[in-house]
């Protein structure tokens, strides 16, 4: 099985789309595909402490993540973080903080399939 690298580029700003991708990496996980997630954007709130969203018909947004960290990789974008005045210390565990060149690198290799949303 190959492996799914997810961009989520929206939190709050576009609900839909953000918990559009959050279900389809947290159900690859469930599928036991090696599944890392980035979060970019209005995305990054997300794995903040305290912070959920839900929408109608969809698990809220910390269950999904929680089935991603359990099998797999978050990332919060670097640039993305910085710009929000977030640092390591400011997201759940598990939550690790890394660039573009990180992510370029995982979506490139061999038996990657990679989605943004």
């Amino acid at each position: 099985m190959r492996s799914l690298v997810v961009k989520v580029t929206a939190g709050e700003d576009a609900p839909e789309r953000c918990m559009q991708g959050l279900t389809v990496a947290s159900v690859a996980a469930a599928a036991g595909a090696t599944v890392s997630l980035w979060l970019t954007g209005e995305s990054v709130w997300l794995v903040t402490p305290g912070r959920d969203l839900e929408i109608e018909h969809s698990p809220p947004s910390a269950a999904l993540l929680a089935a991603v960290l359990a099998g797999g990789t978050v990332t919060v974008c670097t640039q993305c973080a910085a710009r929000r005045g977030l640092t390591q210390k400011d997201f759940v565990p598990g939550v690790r903080i890394s660039g573009a060149a990180s992510f370029v690198a995982e979506a490139l290799e061999d038996d990657a399939q990679a989605l943004v949303y």
